[in-house]
């Protein structure tokens, strides 16, 4: 029986590319269609049905369907989300309210892999449109990120070849002071190698240049000039073209060539409406380049054929009276037969990380096996015996004075700790953030939050975050109570403002600097009041709300009775003390995800588009399993040392794998060329916010694996 799983597809074709590098699916598959099933996607015998009808070989119902479920539930084929539907373009002789003419480029802020402070387009003193403040609307995520997206003065019509079009001409007076100051910004932005990242169709235009014979690499953004120091070896593009590798030369690239590929309309799939001249646009591929302008005597038009490039002396003795800069541009179009749905296919091969990636899972699955096995061996070996043991002793007979092993802290184990208050708040707070964290990768993974919807993936973290305050007071009421607190107000507002206000506290400090340094990223003023707004107004009562339900259920029983006097813990050794536990606790699960770690922070800061969510869930979900099971046998073997102080290091061990992290952060800046005081402390202080969120995410996982455990075996064994 074949299952076919038919969806119409609302916008002609297309198929996320990152759904295709997760399901690992062939490039030249045959696309999507409107009214075509997902099953119809490249099977073209008429005897597969009864191919798979018939199977060769008897599998176990069980496993049969679970396999079924699988190939059902595969994402195969998907769709951009409403408001990214494709547009169609046409000739201006034949526009129609389908189908518009002008390619609107946008532009957005400028950054570099030496620097952590990007800047608007108009810092450096670039072509702008005067007085035009029609922005495009900004979601809270881009705005947090240092998006800034302007209009651009760049006019391209669709079909429309063009050659040497003047933008402008920026003038500098060697006497004038603000001429200078703009010159010198332009020098600094080359010597940092700040780069354009520029908006056609919403798909970032790229810079394609050859690594080797065959071998082309396309990234997103393309440099704003170079610089060559003396004796020192050519950087970015100086490095790819000699005619810029004169030192102590700054290259200005004034002049840019777009090429853009369009697919041709497609009337039985875009439908009748459409002529035959439209298009959608596939890629828009920059090649930037530095001329240095002569203009015809006679008309006073700017050429563009000139082999002297653009060059702006380190001195400004050096500079004429009066020095100017023109820019300009080509526009080419081609036709391709690349579909739209795989338009963004050409960026995402030029990076080669998916065996990279398979690697990753294959090495966090070997640990997550040994684990388990470590576990399953404790569970079903040691503590079943330990277990049947102990309940075929003689309660009233000389074997009760015969304990031994982990029985003998029955009457402490449950004990609560110090600082419980604390413990409470910071396990509400990590139950906050895992289940913020899952939603969002299961809708990254379900393409809602694609590389193509900027800011989606921040903004739905934040929203989450803000809505979970509930089962963040919820979880904090109730083991607060547990531990036999009673200042319920104090628990309430630190599980609400203890945790996001260390975060806003750090966040704000940074975005103080980054005011001083005029940079982008700073958010505005009216986005910290939205955020405190949502912090107060909607986090601050749910956390109420969730404290409320919590503090009003009935306190958790513990399987054992705790004695009056705590008992003495014996002398542990080397590796049963809290220290060096603590610290193996936390390798293992730093080991799942240190290469995935690796492309992350290639997103964060060298300006790399990260996709593999399909990926990321799996590690998050490898994590969370290694994570519960180092926990759960370090707890196990303290406590047959008889060291029943298990709660706070339950949350350290798992939560020592941010110390991992943090270390790595710090390997990871010294293999980039980030410099300045101003960047490193930028680097290390969000460094620290996403290392205390790790912290509560791995603490708070350990933590409950462990109370799970504990409660399990002590419930199941008889205790007089």
């Amino acid at each position: 029986m074949t299952i076919d799983v038919c969806m119409w597809m609302l916008v002609g074709d297309f198929i996320p590319p990152w759904m295709k590098f997760v399901r690992g699916q062939s490039r030249s598959e045959v696309r999507a269609r409107r009214g075509r099933c997902f099953g119809d996607g490249r099977r073209t015998n008429s005897n597969w049905g009864a191919e798979m009808a018939t199977p060769r070989y008897s599998l176990p119902l069980p496993m049969a369907l679970c396999l079924t479920l699988s190939l059902c539930a595969t994402p195969t084929w998907g769709f951009y989300l409403p408001g990214l539907a494709p547009v169609n373009y046409c000739p201006t002789e034949a526009v129609t309210p389908q189908c518009q003419s002008k390619i609107a480029l946008w532009v957005n802020r400028l950054d570099s892999d030496e620097a952590v402070l990007p800047y608007e387009y108009h810092h450096f003193d670039f072509c702008s449109i005067p007085g035009d403040d029609v922005f495009p609307a900004e979601n809270i995520g881009q705005v947090v990120f240092g998006e800034r997206i302007r209009p651009s003065p760049y006019s391209i019509n669709f079909l429309e070849n063009r050659t040497c079009v003047k933008v402008c001409t920026k003038k500098y007076d060697k006497s004038d002071a603000s001429s200078m100051h703009r010159l010198d910004l332009l020098r600094k932005g080359m010597m940092k190698m700040y780069k354009h990242h520029w908006i056609v169709d919403n798909m970032p235009v790229t810079w394609c240049y050859l690594i080797d014979a065959v071998s082309q690499y396309c990234q997103m953004g393309f440099p704003m000039g170079c610089f060559t120091y003396q004796g020192q070896k050519p950087r970015g593009l100086c490095n790819i073209y000699p005619a810029y590798t004169k030192p102590n030369t700054f290259y200005l690239f004034n002049h840019v060539h777009l090429t853009i590929t369009y697919h041709r309309s497609d009337p039985d799939t875009w439908g009748s409406s459409f002529i035959d001249k439209g298009g959608r646009i596939i890629s828009v591929k920059v090649a930037p380049d530095s001329i240095k302008h002569k203009a015809d005597p006679t008309t006073g038009k700017l050429s563009c054929e000139s082999k002297e490039p653009m060059t702006i002396p380190m001195n400004n003795n050096d500079l004429e009276d009066s020095f100017k800069i023109s820019y300009t541009y080509d526009v080419t179009f081609q036709h391709t037969d690349q579909r739209w749905a795989s338009r963004w296919d050409y960026i995402l091969e030029s990076m080669p990380q998916t065996n990279i990636q398979w690697f990753s899972i294959l090495n966090s699955l070997v640990i997550v096996l040994f684990l388990t096995g470590m576990v399953a061996m404790i569970l079903l070996r040691t503590l079943h015996k330990d277990i049947a043991r102990y309940n075929q002793l003689d309660p009233l007979g000389e074997d009760a004075h015969e304990e031994f092993g982990w029985k003998l802290v029955h009457g402490d184990v449950f004990r609560p700790p110090q600082k419980g208050m604390l413990l409470a708040v910071l396990a509400g707070s990590g139950v906050q953030i895992f289940i913020m964290t899952l939603i969002t990768l299961l809708f990254a993974c379900l393409g809602f939050l694609s590389p193509a919807n900027r800011g989606a993936l921040m903004t739905c973290a934040m929203i989450l975050y803000v809505c979970l305050g509930t089962p963040a007071g919820y979880v904090s009421a109730r083991l607060y109570k547990s531990f036999g607190g009673i200042k319920w107000k104090s628990n309430v507002l630190l599980t609400s403002l203890l945790c996001p206000g260390v975060v806003f506290c750090i966040f704000f400090v940074l975005n103080l600097v980054l005011w001083a340094k005029e940079s982008s990223a700073a958010v505005p003023f009216t986005t910290l009041i939205a955020l405190l707004s949502l912090w107060f107004g909607i986090s601050l009562p749910l956390t109420f709300i969730g404290s409320y339900f919590g503090f009003k259920k009935r306190t958790l029983e513990n399987p054992v009775r705790t004695n009056q006097i705590p008992r003495q813990i014996p002398t542990q050794t080397l590796y049963t003390q809290a220290v060096p536990g603590i610290l193996m606790g936390g390798i293992l699960p730093f080991g799942c995800i240190f290469i995935q770690l690796f492309f992350i922070l290639n997103s964060i800061w060298s300006s790399q588009t990260y996709y593999m969510f399909g990926f990321l869930f799996l590690v998050f979900v490898i994590l969370v399993i290694t994570c519960s099971e180092t926990t759960i046998l370090l707890c196990y073997f303290h406590l047959c040392a008889e060291d029943y102080h298990w709660w706070w290091r339950a949350y350290l061990t798992s939560g020592s794998t941010a110390l991992y992290l943090f270390v790595y952060c710090i390997h990871y800046f010294t293999r980039i060329s980030i410099s300045g005081a101003a960047s490193t402390f930028l680097y290390f202080g969000y460094t620290s916010i996403m290392v205390l969120l790790f912290f509560l995410l791995t603490g708070t996982v350990g933590f409950f694996a462990c109370f799970w455990f504990v409660r399990k075996i002590y419930s199941v064994v008889k205790v007089d």
